[in-house]
């Protein structure tokens, strides 16, 4: 097991950096740069004037020696612009004796926020958290809703509860997030549509909304009211996935040999369910439930912007919209680094849950 693991971590690191070379290269593609230097220094820049900008702050260097400064595997150079000396390591009110040459990823420094005025990593950490805490109230209500739903469809295949349930999977699948959130604005949080209007008028609801169609104010205070919809909009989708998944692995362990083989001796249905099918019929879901994690992350983008929660998705919306490059390539080194995590976690999860496979 451990050679195991220390062969997914080294194809993890390798994996993660190309990934996050590849990031690099796109975001300091020249067209990006021209929009960076117009947007820190004049939008009417000369073409002439838009190049010197580049090369006194280093951007112009080879994309390879740009990449390895990043990393702080290679030293950040110094420029004079002006009367000012410029380096990678730079940062407002710092004197300059006081940064180090190297001051990449592997330092800890992810770089300035050019749109927030301020360290990317605090900034990531702040807005991680934010979107943290949006993922587990996610998790908390999709996964046991999807895996019960999955379960009793898959228990008996073809039955009316299995068609209705699957019904019911294969809608919410079928509806974004962006589309179930703005139908729970709609029905919930509006004050003249919906459900709230008439709850209100028959005094079973003592606001004029049952929840707040914003979840800004849920960054500083999580209640009920402003934390239901966006939690609603992520988890309706992800339910649907998951339980058909749960479906139809259960569907295929309730027609194994061995559960007809614990049907003819007569084992109850219900010792049958709990003790033979429910582990090996959790294999499956178990590497679905971790892929999820990844696509909350960053498939939150749309529900944060749609209700102005202000985590990590809707961080990255700004930095791309703002062209903010060093915030940009921090928020995808998380991105990737969440993805490959979980792929590792799955992957050791799925050798101890299932018994026939064996890592010498």
């Amino acid at each position: 097991m451990g050679r195991f693991i220390l062969r997914r971590t080294g194809v993890m690191l390798l994996t993660a950096l190309c990934l996050t070379f590849i990031v690099f290269f796109m975001t300091n593609l020249h067209p990006n740069l021209e929009k960076l230097a117009k947007t820190e220094g004049n939008m009417r820049m000369t073409d002439e004037q838009v190049e010197s900008w580049l090369v006194n702050r280093g951007y112009t260097q080879n994309v390879f020696v740009k990449y390895g400064q990043w990393l702080g595997v290679m030293p950040s150079p110094r420029f004079e612009v002006g009367d000012e000396v410029y380096t990678r390591c730079s940062r407002p009110g710092v004197p300059l004796e006081e940064t180090g040459r190297y001051c990449g990823v592997l330092q800890g420094n992810f770089g300035f926020s050019t749109v927030f005025k301020g360290e990317v990593s605090g900034i990531i950490a702040k807005r991680l958290s934010l979107t943290g805490w949006l993922m587990l109230f996610v998790l908390i209500v999709m996964v046991p809703m999807a895996l019960v739903i999955g379960i009793l469809a898959g228990m008996r295949e073809g039955s009316r509860t299995d068609r209705s349930l699957s019904t019911f999977a294969i809608a919410t699948t079928a509806t974004p997030e962006y589309v179930s959130g703005v139908i729970f604005v709609v029905l919930f949080a509006s004050s003249r549509t919906g459900l709230s209007p008439i709850l209100h008028e028959w005094g079973w609801i003592e606001k004029k909304t049952m929840f707040k169609g914003l979840a800004s104010t849920a960054a500083n205070d999580i209640t009920f009211a402003n934390f239901t919809l966006p939690v609603m909009a992520l988890a309706l989708y992800g339910v649907g996935y998951i339980a058909r998944m749960t479906r139809a692995s259960m569907a295929e362990v309730m027609t194994a040999q061995y559960i007809r083989t614990a049907r003819l001796k007569g084992v109850s249905f219900r010792n049958i369910v709990l003790k033979h099918a429910l582990r090996n019929a959790l294999i499956a879901p178990f590497t679905v439930i971790m892929l999820q994690i990844p696509w909350l992350l960053t498939g939150v983008v749309i529900v944060e912007t749609l209700f102005n929660y202000k985590g990590f998705g809707w961080t990255l919306v700004q930095a791309a919209g703002n062209n903010d490059i060093e915030l940009l390539l921090g928020v995808s080194v998380v991105a990737v680094l969440v993805v490959l995590v979980t792929q590792l976690i799955s992957d050791i999860g799925y050798v101890f849950l299932n018994p026939r496979i064996r890592v010498s």
